[in-house]
C-alpha cells in the first residue's frame, strides 16, 4: 500500500512540474502597436517615436507626432499662420497634386487617399512594422486611379535616433499621368519652433545648400530641417527627408520652405506617365536625430541608399 501511495505522488508531483510554466519571452525592443480609431503606434521600449493615422473619414493618411531624442515632437499639424488654407499640411504625408488633373494634395481637392485595410504588422529587437492598403479616389467621378500598398517601418538608432521608412508601391487602375508640380510626393511640415522663420532653424542638403535660398527647388540626395526644441538652444534636433537613389526622379527636386515645411517633388520638371496594370515603387526616409553635421548625415544617407526595394504585394499562401 505504502509503495502504491508513493508512485501515485511521484506521480502527481512528475504532473506538476511538467505543467511548470516556461520562461516567459522578453517583449521586442520595437513594436507596431494597433490603436482604436484606426491607428498604430511605433514604439521603443514603450516609448513612442511616431503614430500612424489611417482613419477612413481622413483625406489622407498621416504621421503624427514626429517624436525627438528628447521627448519633443518635432511635426506639427497645420500652418503655424494659416491653418485654414494649409489644413493639409498633416505633419508627415504622402500624397500628390495632379494624379490625371485630380488633386490630392489640398484639403478642397477632389481627390482622397481611403484606407481599405491593415494587412501586416511586425515587431521585433530592431524594427517594427504596418503596412495597410489604400485607394486613391476621384470622389468628383467616383473612380479609383491607383490601388496602393504602404509600409512604414521603424527603426531605432543609438542616441534616439529613428529611421522611418516610408515605401510605397501603387498600381494605376486607369492610364494615369502624375502631372508636373513641385506638391507631392512626400511632405513633411516642421514644429513651428524649428522653423527658419519662426524659431531660428536651420535648412541644409546634400549639394550645400543653406536655407530657403539655397535648397528651394534643388535637387539633392537628402534635405535636413534642423532647430532648437528646448530652452536650451544648444539642444539642436531635426529630421532629414531622405530620397532614395532607385526612386525614378533620383535626386529629387526639394520643395523648401524657411517657414517650417519640406517636401520631396515627384514629378517637378515633367510629367510621369503609368499606364493601366503598371506599377510605381518608391521609398523615402526620414532621419530623426540630435544634431548631425552634413558629413554624419551623408554617411547616414549611404546607409539608406543600400537597401533594396523588394516587392510588395502580397504574398500567395502556402500549401495547408
Amino acid at each position: 500500500m505504502k509503495s502504491l501511495l508513493k508512485l501515485i505522488s511521484g506521480l502527481l508531483l512528475l504532473s506538476i512540474v511538467s505543467r511548470a510554466p516556461a520562461e516567459p519571452k522578453p517583449a521586442p525592443v520595437v513594436q507596431a502597436t494597433p490603436l482604436p480609431y484606426h491607428r498604430v503606434s511605433f514604439e521603443r521600449n514603450g516609448s513612442e517615436i511616431t503614430r500612424s493615422h489611417f482613419g477612413t473619414d481622413l483625406k489622407r493618411p498621416f504621421l503624427y507626432p514626429v517624436i525627438g531624442p528628447s521627448g519633443r515632437p518635432l511635426t506639427r499639424m497645420g500652418h503655424p499662420h494659416d491653418p485654414v488654407s494649409h489644413s493639409h499640411h498633416n505633419s508627415v504625408w504622402l500624397s500628390h497634386a495632379k494624379v490625371n488633373d485630380v488633386d490630392f494634395w489640398g484639403d478642397t481637392g477632389k481627390g482622397r487617399i481611403v484606407h481599405q485595410r491593415l494587412e501586416k504588422l511586425t515587431d521585433g529587437d530592431d524594427d517594427a512594422s504596418a503596412t495597410t492598403f489604400n485607394l486613391w479616389i476621384d470622389e468628383g467621378k467616383h473612380r479609383t486611379l491607383l490601388a496602393e500598398r504602404r509600409r512604414i517601418r521603424v527603426i531605432p538608432k543609438d542616441g534616439g535616433a529613428a529611421l522611418i521608412l516610408i515605401d510605397s508601391q501603387f498600381e494605376a487602375k486607369t492610364d494615369v499621368v502624375f502631372g508636373k508640380t513641385p506638391f507631392g510626393f512626400v511632405g513633411v511640415r516642421m514644429a513651428k519652433n524649428i522653423g527658419v522663420r519662426d524659431g531660428g532653424g536651420t535648412i541644409r542638403n546634400s549639394a550645400g545648400g543653406i536655407d530657403e535660398k539655397g535648397v528651394f527647388w534643388k535637387p539633392a540626395k537628402w534635405v535636413d530641417y534642423s532647430g532648437a526644441v528646448t530652452r536650451d538652444v544648444k539642444r539642436l534636433e531635426g529630421i532629414a527627408l531622405f530620397d532614395h537613389p532607385k526612386n525614378p526622379n533620383h535626386p529629387s527636386v526639394f520643395h523648401v520652405r524657411n517657414d517650417g515645411w519640406m517636401g520631396a517633388s515627384f514629378s517637378f520638371a515633367a510629367p510621369v506617365e503609368l499606364a493601366q496594370g503598371k506599377t510605381l515603387r518608391l521609398r523615402y526616409g526620414l532621419y530623426v536625430h540630435a544634431t548631425l553635421d552634413a558629413a554624419a548625415l551623408d554617411a547616414r544617407w549611404n546607409d539608406f541608399a543600400k537597401g533594396d526595394l523588394d516587392d510588395l504585394s502580397p504574398k500567395p499562401a502556402g500549401p495547408k
